[in-house]
């Protein structure tokens, strides 16, 4: 994506991590979105900084041909995990996860049928995740899943 190709630069100067970036519709409008995060945290300054300076060279590039809506921000909380680091970094903590079918798991000593649920995140590979549901360790398939993101625990 060229609006990523010009926000590396920004990142690099700012010692700030590219999570993401997305150009999606949404009830009629645009959206050119930009996730950012740092050591720390990302501050609403920094957001500011990004926003205004990947604001410049969209206007000067101008690929895009519809009008939309920058938007620069932290992750979240419930950030999905999509980058190798996203899932090394999470080693260790809770994950929630959508399939985009069902699989058998066990619960409770029964067998349930399941697409959706939370568990540990134990190991990674390019192509598969490691998780810990409590009573078994299951190997998923990355491509099977839909989403996987950091579970927040309220």
């Amino acid at each position: 994506m060229r609006a990523e190709e010009l926000l590396v630069p920004i990142m690099e100067k700012n010692n700030f991590e590219l999570v993401d970036v997305e150009y999606v519709k949404e009830g009629g409008n645009y959206y050119l979105r930009a996730y950012i995060d740092k050591e720390g945290g990302i501050t609403l300054d920094d957001c500011e900084l990004v926003n205004r300076a990947l604001s410049e060279l969209m206007d000067k590039h101008d690929f895009i041909d519809e009008s939309y809506i920058l938007e620069v921000s932290s992750p979240g909380l419930g950030r999905k995990l999509k980058k190798d680091k996203d899932f090394i970094r999470s080693l260790g903590k809770d994950i929630e996860i959508k399939l985009y079918k069902d699989i058998t798991l066990t619960e409770n000593g029964r067998e349930i049928k399941a697409k959706e649920f939370v568990g540990r995140l134990d190991g990674y590979d390019k192509e598969n995740i490691e998780v810990f549901l409590g009573e078994e360790t299951l190997s998923i398939a990355l491509k099977d899943t839909a989403m996987v993101r950091l579970a927040i625990d309220f």
